[in-house]
């Protein structure tokens, strides 16, 4: 794993350039540049616009909200569905005006996106307000590449093509005081059919355990208690090396630092889910009774047409064992809607399971072409008939989430507190360890602090209830 690492004090020629750069900035303003940053997509894309950030504050310049404020501006995008692209796309266009007015402004698109060749290409042509781009791969160079933006006054393009390097050290604004991602590798191997991820993020890389550990250990020193460990698909961990370790063993040693904290983990691929992960988050007290399974179809002729290399009944008997091992699971999972070929018939089959299963939380997608994928160049189903499944199946959802949060009414949950849930702050909000969002009337319980909440109300979204001595 040594092999393939690098750390972020590598670019100190460039950290301390950029310093003092900002610095005379400051000097000439009385106040620090500042920077603004936003993030399209998932959990992973979170995690590393919070390393920008540390990047960015460690070189001088502070954080702000407004976004023409900034000196720097940073986009971090997704692309793993067209609907995020187009967002993309139309942010580009909005940031023409403030590029016109304030030339010197350093706008900036980063992540999964800007690694797809033609997507950067047209950003190289058509867009030419845009003055750094840089991809999956190249957030360890970010120093480097910002300063040429913010001295040469040439466009910085960084989105060559090679394999991923894990980048350690890097400093971490983070976007929370008790909640934190903690990335335990990156990329991915399973090449599903209509997944642009692999060919964006690379292959797998695993991090080296112990600075996993080393960094949860100083999270909680710090007063976190909420850690969840990512990756593109954790059951992979250390399948890229000759160790010993895997991802159930790294939960366990997690699981044994001192500490009143919550583990969680995002993503589980099925494949890889097996019974000595089940037994861990059963016997572990800090792993959370909460499992994210994503079963994508109930049909095994599209499963395997989604290169998914399992079965419905595969999937449903680690389903049953799970259940049979943690009594009060809560099981999440995401489901594809439409791919292409699919039938009423494969449909039906997932709508069965669906119903047979009764997940706390379905995160349902309508299929997106995404070109360059196997799936992209089979025949595709008409976009009504997906719209009208995909209600079809959220109708569904909404009641078997609906049953399953209504089992939780005259029951007591141990919720930690994240906040309030309006500007009149007359309710607070928190997530119970198996990650269901509770309402209360506000008590004056200070976020990132347990509290005891008895439920009275259920509804398909969150339970509501009253907080307790």
């Amino acid at each position: 794993m040594e092999k393939d690492l690098i750390l972020y004090a590598s670019q100190n020629e460039y950290i301390d350039k950029v310093r003092r750069f900002a610095y005379e900035l400051e000097l000439k303003r009385n106040h620090k540049p500042l920077y603004f940053t936003h993030t399209f997509g998932c959990q992973q894309n979170e995690s590393d616009t919070e390393k920008i950030n540390g990047m960015l504050s460690d070189m001088g310049f502070e954080k702000t909200d407004v976004r023409e404020d900034a000196d720097v501006i940073i986009y971090n995008t997704c692309a793993v569905r067209e609907h995020a692209e187009q967002r993309v796309f139309g942010t580009i266009g909005s940031l023409v005006g403030l590029k016109r007015e304030r030339p010197s402004v350093v706008v900036g698109f980063c992540g999964c996106m800007m690694q797809r060749n033609e997507v950067s290409e047209e950003l190289r042509k058509k867009y030419k307000h845009v003055n750094l781009v840089f991809g999956t791969h190249a957030i360890g160079r970010f120093p480097e590449n910002l300063y040429k933006a913010l001295t040469s006054g040439e466009r910085v393009f960084d989105v060559i093509e090679q394999k991923g390097k894990i980048v350690e050290d890097i400093p971490v604004k983070r976007g929370h005081d008790f909640k934190a991602w903690v990335s335990v590798m990156y990329g991915c191997n399973n090449f599903c059919s209509y997944c642009i991820v692999p060919y964006v993020r690379g292959r797998e890389r695993s991090r080296d355990p112990q600075r996993i550990i080393d960094e949860v250990t100083a999270l909680l020193k710090d007063g976190y208690k909420d850690i969840t460990l990512l990756g593109q698909n954790v059951n992979s961990f250390c399948n890229d090396s000759d160790s010993d370790w895997n991802f159930a063993k790294l939960l366990r040693r997690i699981n044994e630092i001192e500490g009143d904290f919550r583990i969680r983990f995002m993503t589980s691929h099925p494949k890889d889910a097996t019974k000595e992960l089940i037994d861990t988050i059963a016997e572990c007290d800090k792993v959370c009774n909460h499992l994210h399974l994503p079963f994508q179809s109930g049909s095994d002729r599209v499963l395997d047409l989604m290169n998914r290399r399992y079965t419905r009944e595969k999937y449903k008997s680690l389903v049953d064992y799970a259940k049979s091992k943690i009594p009060d699971l809560v099981l999440t999972s995401d489901v594809i809607v439409g791919f292409p070929t699919e039938t009423e018939e494969d449909f039906l089959e997932t709508m069965s399971l669906v119903d047979e299963i009764g997940f706390q939380g379905l995160y349902t997608f309508i299929y997106s072409v995404r070109k360059g994928t196997p799936a992209a160049e089979m025949e595709q189903v008409d976009e009504k008939v997906k719209h009208d499944r995909f209600d079809r199946l959220c109708a569904l959802q909404t009641e078997k989430a609906t049953q399953f949060n209504s089992k939780f009414i005259g029951k007591t949950v141990k919720v930690l507190v994240e906040g309030f849930t309006g500007e009149d702050k007359a309710n607070q909000t928190g997530r119970t360890e198996g990650n269901i969002i509770v309402n209360f009337p506000a008590c004056g319980a200070e976020p990132g602090t347990y509290k005891n909440v008895l439920i009275d109300k259920a509804l398909n979204w969150a339970i509501f209830g009253q907080a307790i001595d």
